[in-house]
């Protein structure tokens, strides 16, 4: 069974992009509109990757990787924002979040995040 890279954003034009991206390289990407559709997923034990927004209404990109922590799903996690805050990236580094990158997003610094992210999974 072929591992994804789930893609969690609100923001349908990020999402579809990032989506793109990753299909472009070769990978299995799967879109979530919300951190709770992603949380309600089947998909969630096949998940090598997670990208995910910080800013989200309902449950923020924190919240959702502290909530697969709690639960015991330590899937390799990247954030990704359009409203960088030096707090909300140390709390993320503290929880354990592979890679806090800010929008416009640099598909070189992406795809180096994403291969590290699922060397780490592997």
């Amino acid at each position: 069974m072929k591992r994804v890279i789930a893609i969690v954003d609100d923001d349908e034009s990020a999402r579809v992009g990032l989506v793109n991206l990753m299909s472009s390289l070769g990978y299995e990407a799967v879109p979530y509109s919300s951190a709770e559709e992603f949380m309600q997923s089947t998909e969630r034990g096949r998940t090598a990757c997670l990208i995910t927004d910080v800013n989200m209404p309902g449950m923020t990109g924190l919240q959702l990787h502290q909530r697969l922590i709690k639960s015991g799903e330590r899937i390799p996690t990247i954030f990704v924002t359009a409203y960088p805050d030096e707090t909300v990236r140390k709390n993320a580094a503290q929880a354990g979040v592979d890679c806090y990158l800010t929008k416009p997003l640099r598909e070189n610094e992406l795809l180096e995040c994403v291969r590290s992210a699922l060397k780490r999974s592997a």
